[in-house]
């Protein structure tokens, strides 16, 4: 006799392939697709990354999930080209592939969720320091080095927004340093700027070693509450500095909106509501609409800004 038991409810597999096991940040990702799988429903997490950082390691990971037959697979690839053929072999199967956080090439997947841009980067970090020194007065940035692809082109768009909007009129960009990505040297720049500036009143670095760095030499020179600090960095290495106040709000992208957004976005492709085409617009609950712009490419938004409310829960994942 044939059953009458309804047919149970279809579930999708999605895969996070991470760089490597055993990372706070990665794990937060994790948590942030679990939230997402959940207010889904009916789609199940399957979370895996090789003990070390490679690609081999990831290509052997994508292998067997193909034989796994999972509907979609997100990947924070450990090189943007060498994983192309396995990712290609998977789409080739109907699996919807989508990188997040470190790209893969636009031939070997569909979507590219990147954290942020260069212009909404930019420009939140003036926005953050003018907050902070109350919209006037002199500030300073120190950067990483002075090639550094990434860290010009933000200082590019904070000197025209310095430049260009009426709102900062009253702030003065009076130098900008490079303590080349090195704890010492940072340090040692920062002194440096509070002796040679002495009405200085703000300082920028878009730099993990940076932000940190200046946190200690604010610090050390007993500076807390005379010379404000803003950047880029790590929850775990700036919450003494969050904590003292010699740092009291930085940013950088949130791990656990990057897995969310992931799932959202892959779980899109699994469901045919996107393609992966530019004008695609994805719901991405919580996160809103993520729009899906030139070669697959997707910008999550501004990043995530800490502070002495979120910094103890942050600070324990990365």
């Amino acid at each position: 006799l044939a059953s009458c038991a309804p047919a149970a409810p279809k579930v999708s597999k999605i895969a996070i392939v991470v760089k490597s096991l055993g990372n706070g940040f990665f794990d937060a990702v994790r948590d942030g697709g679990m939230e997402a799988a959940k207010q889904l429903g009916s789609t199940e997490i399957i979370y895996q990354g090789p003990s070390t950082p490679t690609a081999e390691g990831q290509i052997e990971i994508i292998a067997s999930l193909i034989a796994q037959k999972v509907q979609a697979i997100c990947v924070s690839a450990n090189d943007a080209d060498a994983l192309i053929p396995i990712t290609k072999k998977a789409m080739g199967k109907g699996i919807k592939v989508m990188s997040f956080d470190s790209g893969i090439s636009k031939d070997g997947r569909m979507v590219d969720l990147v954290p942020s841009v260069t212009e909404l980067i930019g420009k939140q970090q003036v926005e953050l320091v003018s907050g902070l020194i109350g919209g006037e007065g002199e500030i300073a940035i120190l950067s990483a080095t002075s090639q550094a692809t990434n860290q010009n082109a933000w200082i590019e768009v904070m000197k025209a927004e310095l430049a260009s909007n009426p709102a900062y009129s009253k702030i003065k960009l009076v130098a900008t340093v490079y303590g080349d990505d090195l704890s010492d040297k940072s340090y040692r720049e920062a002194i440096g700027l509070f002796e040679a500036h002495p009405k200085l009143k703000g300082i920028i670095a878009p730099t993990t070693v940076g932000i940190a760095a200046a946190g200690k030499a604010i610090t050390d020179k007993k500076l807390i509450g005379k010379v404000q600090l803003t950047g880029l960095g790590l929850p775990s290495e700036m919450k003494f500095y969050v904590d003292n106040g010699a740092c009291r709000k930085f940013a950088l992208w949130n791990p656990i909106d990057l897995g969310y957004t992931s799932v959202m976005i892959a779980n899109a492709l699994v469901k045919k509501t996107i393609t992966g085409k530019q004008g695609d617009v994805v719901k991405a609950g919580r996160m809103g609409e993520i729009k899906i712009g030139a070669d697959g490419g997707a910008v999550m938004g501004v990043p995530f800004v800490f502070e002495k409310s979120n910094i103890e829960q942050f600070a324990k994942m990365f």
